[in-house]
This record gives structure tokens, sequence and C-alpha cells, in this order.
């Protein structure tokens, strides 16, 4: 659905007076990247039509309105405006561009490797396969590509990094071939999934650790920004190497105007999101991203050890409750006034998240799809079920037909 969708925006967009720039088929990250650096010619506004890793009769538009992500309310008035049919009228010219030569050069001459690596790259026939393994070469990187054939019907996995069933076939690659690490990427090309040689998953909380370990040698004291997904592992982390960690709210909108809010170095999410203010333009870019690991990875002569030193604990992957259209923010807050979980601190930032002293748990509406993400993590296995246990109670107290969906993909 995504030409038809793009040809429609473009003829409506410019039936209004706007002059519109046809970027093709390209990653959401190149859209921003556009966006950021055409300010000065009054191109800083863009839209990405994107089902992003939802299923793939999903589509949608991603929105950047002069350099910023709009979210909730805007997104709300742009719908009652449509509906009203509030529009200007002019003639609007219509230009195509290609980007792809300028944004890898872009990348290739920030980051630069120690020396060369071999790396497998998983692109679950989404759109990173036409770009991403060719910038990983620009590099430097000897590049094995699985599923880069760009196929909206994604014939041999999901293009969702953060499910672990996703990453079998880069686990296997990784194993079986003298690649030193394996890059995965999400559908539209903003999230990125790591495995170690030994098949380790490196979740993007442990990422986001040794990201900011290097950025905050370069900018003592900043804030890093992450959210209620992540970690009880990363705010130590972030503590260690002279940072001050701020959970804030999921979501890619949230998270990026928290972080322009604050003149932040570098954020992250669970899902997959990294956000780099310091040599970046602060949007999330798992291009990007990669070669920043890779530039860190470099200088070891096994990446793979100081990816498996990150600290960790027993958690579970993000896991999903389907509910009805509506319901998740209904049990939500009807969780936060019912729920009581002795000898923990509680966040209601976003969802409930309550942290004891051995680990976490999680409970909060998706932004996307009407189902309930929950997330569990212990210190131990024992504290990783108990904790489990006492979430899955509370939940079942405010709706009791609450199961946890089986793996999708």
């Amino acid at each position: 659905s995504g030409p038809g969708l793009a040809g429609a925006l473009m003829r409506g967009l410019a039936s209004t007076g706007l002059d519109v720039v046809d970027l093709g088929e390209v990653t959401t990250p190149m859209l921003y990247y556009v966006a950021a650096t055409r300010g000065a010619h009054g191109c800083n506004s863009g839209i990405q039509v994107t089902g992003s890793h939802n299923p793939k009769d999903y589509n949608g538009f991603k929105m950047v309105l002069a350099g910023r992500a709009i979210y909730g309310e805007a997104i709300q008035a742009l719908r009652r405006r449509i509906e009203a049919e509030d529009y200007a009228r002019g003639p609007g010219r219509t230009a195509a561009m290609d980007v792809r030569a300028e944004y890898t050069a872009r990348i290739a001459g920030d980051c630069r490797l120690a020396r060369p690596m071999k790396i497998v790259v998983d692109s679950g026939n989404g759109i990173p396969g036409a770009t991403s393994p060719g910038v990983l070469r620009a590099l430097g990187c000897e590049v094995r590509e699985l599923y880069s054939e760009v196929d909206g019907d994604f014939p041999n996995h999901h293009p969702d990094p953060s499910k672990p069933e996703n990453l079998a076939d880069l686990i296997h690659a990784v194993k079986t071939t003298d690649a030193e690490l394996g890059i995965a990427f999400d559908g539209d090309g903003d999230r990125l999934g790591l495995v170690t040689k030994e098949g380790n998953i490196i979740y993007p909380d442990r990422q986001l650790m040794l990201l900011a370990t290097d950025v905050l040698q370069r900018h003592p004291g900043a804030t890093v920004i992450y959210d209620v997904k992540c970690s009880q592992r990363l705010a130590p982390a972030i503590r260690a190497a002279g940072g001050v960690p701020l959970m804030w709210k999921t979501g890619h909108s949230l998270i990026k105007a928290r972080m322009k809010e604050l003149g932040t170095p570098i954020a992250g999410e669970m899902s997959g999101h990294i956000f780099f203010g310091e040599r970046w333009y602060g949007f999330d870019d798992a291009t990007y991203t990669a070669a920043r690991v890779l530039e860190i990875l470099s200088r070891s002569a096994d990446p793979s050890a100081v990816l498996n030193a990150l600290p960790t604990s027993h958690s579970t992957p993000e896991l999903n409750v389907p509910c009805a259209e509506g319901e998740p923010r209904r049990v939500v807050e009807a969780m936060q006034k019912a729920a009581h979980f002795p000898g923990a601190e509680v966040n209601t930032i976003d969802g409930v998240r309550a942290d004891w002293p051995d680990g976490f748990g999680l409970c909060r509406a998706s932004n996307t799809t009407p189902v309930l993400v929950l997330r569990f993590e212990g210190h131990t296995r024992k504290a990783l079920q108990r904790i489990e246990a006492d979430f899955m109670a509370a939940l079942r107290a405010v709706k009791p037909d609450a199961r946890i969906e089986a793996a999708a993909h």
C-alpha cells in the first residue's frame, strides 16, 4: 500500500501550494536526515509512509514538522482540520531527489573504524536492505547480507529485531561463518538488533550502556535519557561512566522531544531506537547507530567479549497481552489505582513500573497497537519468576482474561 499512499499524499500536498520532494524508497532516518540538513532551504518538514515493524497489513505516516516529530494532540488537531477540509489551495511542484550517496558519505566521514570488521547484516526484507549494507561497506566492513531484497510480504521472518525468534537466522549465520558480529534492522531502519559471535542477543538497553559510556568520555556529567522498559542495570552503568540517568516515557517522538528540551548527547529505548545528539542530529537511525557501535568495537580484538561484559540480568523480552481497541489505557489506569507492590518503588510516568532491589516489572499501553506491553527483569531467575507472578496477579485483578500472547512471528 506504500506507493499508492505516497502518490496520493504528494498530490494532496502539492494541491495546497507546497513544493514536494520525493525521496523514493528510503529508510525513515534518511527522511529525517534530509529534514535535518535542509533547514536553510526551507525544507525541514517531512512525512515517511511506513508501517514500520507492524504487521504487513498496517501502514501509516511518521511526520516531522519544522524539525520536530509530531504526536498526541498535534495529530488530533490535524485530524480535525482534515475532517473540516480546512486546506490552503495552490499549484505546488513535485521533484525527485536521490540522497543515498550524500547520506553514505556523511556516516562514513563521521565514524572511523580502527580496523576492518567482518559482519552479517539481516535486513529482514525491510527497506534498510537497499542502503544499509552499502553504508557499512563504506566504513570498511566486510558484509555478508541476509534478506536484503525489499519485499513487504516479509517472506523470511518479520523485520522486528526486538523479538528473539526474528534473529534466529542471523545467529546461525554469525556462528557458522568467520563473522565477528551480527546486525539486524527493523522494517523502516530506525531500530537495531545486535548479536555476538556466540549468538547472544545484546538488547538495546545494553547497547545504550556501551554507547553512553563512549559519549560520556567526551561529555562528562551529561544526562542520558532512557525509557521505562530498560534494564535496572542501566542507571548504575550511566552513573559509573559519569553521567546522569533519566527515565522517560516510551515513544520515539516523546524521547526526542525530551532530548531536545534538555540538550542531551544520547538517549535510547528498549525497543531499539537510539538517538545521538553528539555528532548527529538527535534522531534515531539504526544504520548510524550500527556505525557508532562498530567504531567502538573495532578498537578491540574480541568485540563479543566487550559486549558480553556489559552488565546484565535475567529478563523477558517484551511481552504482549492482546486487548480490545481502547482497552489498554483503561486497564493501565485501573492498575495504577489498584496495584500495591510492597517493598517496591512504583513509577507511573508511563504505565506501572515497580522496582525492587532485585529487579523490576512493567505494564504499559502500547502506543501503536491494542496490546498491553509487559517486561520483567530479576537479578536472579528466582527473582524474575517472583516479580512476573506478582505482576500478572495484579494485572488479572483488573483484567481477569489477561493472557500473554504467544510469539507471533
